[in-house]
């Protein structure tokens, strides 16, 4: 097997000797679709893979992924293209890209789902609430499964039932060699481990096989919102008020400018506000008395918080994060909202210029913090809070001050960093991915790595490399 190297030469021979062996509809520049295969979501990223092969099913993925490592191809891996620093693309490799394979299969007699990898999550809970069942997952709803499982997933339901990764009953996996294995707590069991939360570093997984959870279909959800001026006073109500709320709550702290929405009266557009956004996942009537403190508090300038469809709630981000703006992220656990990190949010806040940037602070714990810490390979599950900072754009105009406010935010927080989520994680380099797993963990990726993946073929993610030979 070769080791990828990088960009590779796709001459006529080489691309047909490929295409003898592939189902789908092999891409390559000049070709119809290629500039649009190309994209993904950060618009911020502009690569041009020497190859793109859209897969029907894994023994497409099996053909693509052998003949990157024969030829020394670098190898990108694409579900939905939603990789915060781009890993879902590459310059000059080949793109095994898993977006057509999106199979998804429900037994609500046993709760559980098959679902293919290149499924988004709007997708699958738009197969599961019909039977009023959910897989836990991410707040954007054309966010890719598989990028997201494997990472973790923090989501709306996360306090109720855990990351999405904990709702992992097996997975199909392609290897680095070629292999088709099944991996669950009775096959593979410690390569099972390091899947959960370790991404894609030891193969490709083309199928997830989930438990559901009973949700909704109507939750009561939706944010109350604050002039951006009462935000200190807010978060420390808040931050009392959260010690006392049950695990049915998940809630989720927006600082931004408010978007021209349908929901939104014209005359608050643009404005500068925090907002808490809840989704109580149990009884309705039950949910209104949890949130009713948080609603009565101060003068709030709107309260969107009211009995709706889960699917409805699911997509309320969509329009805040389309395809082809431009994205730059930093990231941070924060154990505990002190005095200090709820007067340096307000600071920044001030300093917010793009209407589109925002910074989503999300509640953690409850089941979250309640699941066995050796039982998986994502971080520290003990972090009470994981913010987000987004400097966003709609193109370059802006974007570099955008990404200086970010950087300067995150650093200015520096004294409270907790924890690292690696699906926030930009390319921040081999420091922040020790961070992420601690030691002890990323020992053990590390020899599932040397197992597994040797030569280090999937490494276009948040990389766990094998040990020096």
């Amino acid at each position: 097997m070769g080791v990828s190297t990088g960009p590779v030469r796709l001459d006529d021979s080489a691309y047909h000797e490929l295409a003898r062996s592939f189902r789908g509809s092999l891409v390559r520049a000049g070709d119809a679709t290629y500039e649009e295969r190309r994209r993904i979501w950060n618009g911020s990223i502009d690569r041009h893979p020497a190859l793109i092969a859209p897969c029907t099913g894994s023994g497409d993925v099996v053909a693509a992924l052998k003949w990157a490592t024969d030829t020394g191809a670098l190898v990108a891996v694409r579900s939905g293209g939603h990789s915060f620093p781009g890993h879902s693309v590459c310059d000059g490799g080949v793109v095994v890209d898993l977006s057509p394979m999106k199979e998804i299969r429900v037994d609500p007699e046993t709760r559980t789902a098959r679902v293919q990898a290149g499924a988004l999550l709007g997708e699958l809970d738009r197969a599961t609430q019909p039977f009023g069942l959910a897989v836990p997952s991410g707040i954007v709803t054309h966010t890719g499964v598989a990028g997201l499982t494997l990472g973790g997933g923090i989501g709306w339901l996360s306090r109720m039932y855990g990351l999405s990764v904990d709702q992992l009953l097996s997975v199909e996996l392609v290897t680095a060699g070629g292999e088709q294995v099944t991996v669950s707590e009775t096959s593979h069991p410690e390569l099972f481990w390091g899947v959960r939360g370790a991404g894609g570093n030891f193969g490709i997984v083309t199928e997830f096989e989930f438990r559901l959870n009973p949700v909704g279909p109507t939750v009561l959800a939706g944010p109350v919102v604050w002039s951006v001026e009462d935000a200190p006073e807010v978060l420390r109500f808040y931050r009392d008020w959260i010690t006392a709320v049950p695990d049915e709550l998940t809630t989720i702290v927006v600082h931004r400018k408010l978007p021209p929405l349908p929901a939104i009266p014209a005359e608050l557009y643009g404005r500068p506000v925090v907002m808490v956004i809840g989704c109580y996942a149990g009884d309705v009537e039950a949910g209104a008395e949890v949130m009713r403190p948080m609603r009565e508090f101060g003068r709030p300038l709107l309260d969107l918080c009211a009995p709706k469809p889960f699917l409805a709630h699911q997509a309320m981000f969509d329009p805040s994060f389309p395809h082809g703006w431009w994205y730059y992220f930093r990231s941070t656990g924060i154990d505990r909202l002190t005095d200090e990190v709820i007067d340096t949010m307000a600071r920044f806040a001030a300093r917010m210029r793009s209407p589109l940037s925002s910074f989503p602070l999300f509640q953690l714990g409850g089941a979250v913090a309640r699941a066995d810490a050796d039982g998986t390979a994502f971080g520290d599950r003990g972090v009470g809070h994981m913010l987000n900072i987004n400097g966003i754009c709609a193109s370059a105009d802006g974007f570099e001050e955008e990404c200086r406010w970010v950087r300067e935010f995150w650093t200015a927080l520096e004294p409270h960093h907790a924890g690292v989520y690696v699906n926030f994680l930009m390319d921040e380099g081999e420091r922040r991915i020790r961070q992420a797993y601690g030691p002890g963990v990323l020992g053990r990726l590390r020899a599932l790595k040397a197992e597994w993946d040797p030569a280090n073929v999937f490494r276009l993610n948040q990389n766990v490399p094998p040990p020096p030979v």
